[in-house]
């Protein structure tokens, strides 16, 4: 509706056809960045393209590291056994319209999933995606990337808060994002991930996450 709204406002302009022109040659020029971008990285990099820049992260912290990697074994754990799809952490770079993110973790199901190539670096559009908040990526997580991925269709969409230990669930519905679970505690159900369950408790303690860990493999 935002977007909708805003061509109609351009187009009330009497330099609509300049400003169209304009968009156009500034648009041209990123893609040519954009090229440039994917032969200049490679792996040791951490890096994203949004709305034209490179974005260069920081090291994180330990806190984040932990969060991202707790959930990352609980998650790989149950799509390996259950043959659900691939599971991508950190620095698995997915392609968008405009731009190029690298999320802490994404989920891609059999039908995306089924043709990747083990040398391949582009991936696309995932079905899940989770990013852990830092101070460096808050304002793009709640930002470009949320609209993002709302817009593109990414059906699940979990933001972590390490330094509070909350977990933010969104799930994808009439186009929109809604917020369906928020909280420190209690269990959490993907709606994407077939009969991924788990106490939020286990992203954030690893001997909560080792007992569900245990569990998952004897069940």
């Amino acid at each position: 509706m935002i977007h909708a709204n805003l061509v109609e406002q351009i187009l009330d302009l009497a330099d609509a056809p300049f400003l169209h022109q304009q968009i156009g040659i500034k648009l041209a020029e990123e893609r040519i960045r954009r090229e440039k971008f994917y032969n200049d990285i490679d792996e040791s990099m951490k890096v994203e393209f949004i709305n034209g820049e490179i974005i260069v992260h920081s090291p994180i912290m330990k806190r984040h590291n932990e969060a991202n990697g707790l959930l990352f074994h609980l998650l790989d754990i149950h799509v390996r056994k259950n043959k659900l799809g691939f599971v991508g952490i950190e620095k698995i770079m997915v392609v968008f319209t405009r731009n190029d993110y690298e999320p802490d973790l994404v989920f891609f199901d059999n039908d995306k999933s089924e043709n990747f190539q083990p040398t391949q670096t582009l991936f696309p559009v995932p079905d899940f995606v989770v990013e852990v908040l830092s101070k460096g990526t808050k304002k793009h997580d709640r930002g470009i990337k949320f609209d993002d991925y709302e817009t593109h269709k990414v059906q699940e969409y979990w933001i972590i808060d390490p330094d509070n230990e909350i977990v933010e669930q969104y799930i994808l519905k009439e186009d929109i994002y809604e917020l369906v679970y928020k909280s420190p505690q209690g269990m959490i159900k993907s709606v994407v991930v077939k009969d991924f369950e788990i106490p939020i408790r286990a992203i954030f303690d690893a001997d909560i996450n080792f007992e569900v860990l245990q569990k998952m493999i004897r069940e």
